[in-house]
């Protein structure tokens, strides 16, 4: 699967990716030291809705589309993460979805405080140059010309200590989550205190519980396993994803439940469902 940022940007993953980083980032500013936040594959920032990538797969409607005119009666993360949206587009009429959408790297800079940090990957020109404009003059935020996982192999740990690393590759290659289990277990050795935010789509169920076994075999801290869906399995459109989080700060769980639950209601086509479960490693298999 070709999971570019631009042809999907809005879309039901978006808006459940998102508000889970609102959860984990706003989980690190209950302390007032500083964090550091790692995106692999940051795209270009932010992304026009009515560009012709974004026109030619329309997904946005079935995302923040939809939960444009419920915002108001959804859980405080998912409210705050509209908020940020409307950050972008300051003009927008009250009853007007959104013209653009910011990505991850936005997201995060807009609850980053003046202690925290963002370190930025993006290895393709075009998108690179529009996160460099994005980003111009601030000094808190550093952007790479390099592979992600390279990214972190060279700069995990942080100063700072405490910090999210957040890994959401396009799955253009097929061995793309043996990709990311290693690269998840190289930074968790050098960083084993890090939060790690893994999005992924779900396509094949054999292809999810492989990934999930490998993980169970790694010998990585608990991990907390999400899956979204908007649409019954089985169906050959692109209708799922799952986020597995490593070291989710405490007492974050009851928010990413209430969350999802209030995103199946909002976004589901049909027969939507949310999963909520920790997978626990066994340490003398790692």
């Amino acid at each position: 699967m070709n999971y570019r940022h631009e042809f999907h940007a809005g879309n039901f993953a978006d808006v459940m990716k998102h508000a889970l980083l609102v959860i984990l980032l706003q989980a690190l500013n209950r302390k007032p030291s500083a964090w550091c936040y790692f995106d692999t594959h940051a795209g270009a920032g932010c992304y026009d809705l009515k560009g012709k990538a974004a026109l030619q797969t329309r997904e946005a409607s079935g995302g923040i589309g939809r939960l444009w005119p419920e915002r108001s009666a959804a859980p405080l993360p998912i409210q705050k993460l509209c908020e940020i949206v409307s950050g972008f587009n300051p003009e927008l009429a009250p009853d007007t979805a959104p013209h653009f959408y910011p990505g991850s790297p936005c997201i995060a800079a807009a609850l980053a405080r003046t202690q925290d940090r963002l370190v930025l990957a993006e290895l393709l020109p075009h998108e690179q140059r529009l996160l460099r404009v994005r980003f111009h003059g601030n000094p808190r935020v550093a952007v790479h010309a390099r592979d992600g996982y390279e990214m972190l192999k060279a700069l995990v740990p942080p100063s700072e200590r405490r910090g999210l690393v957040c890994m959401d590759p396009p799955f253009e290659k097929p061995d793309e989550f043996d990709a990311l289990i290693e690269a998840l277990t190289t930074a968790c050795a050098r960083w084993s205190t890090g939060v790690y935010a893994l999005w992924y789509p779900i396509k094949d169920a054999d292809v999810i519980h492989r990934f999930y076994r490998r993980l169970l075999g790694s010998g990585l801290p608990p991990m907390l396993v999400t899956e979204f869906r908007v649409a019954p399995a089985g169906t050959s459109l692109f209708t799922a994803c799952g986020m597995l989080m490593v070291n989710p700060p405490w007492q974050c769980e009851a928010d990413i439940d209430a969350s999802l639950k209030y995103l199946v209601k909002a976004l589901s086509q049909a027969q939507g469902s949310s999963l909520l479960r920790w997978l626990v490693t066994d340490k003398k298999q790692g």
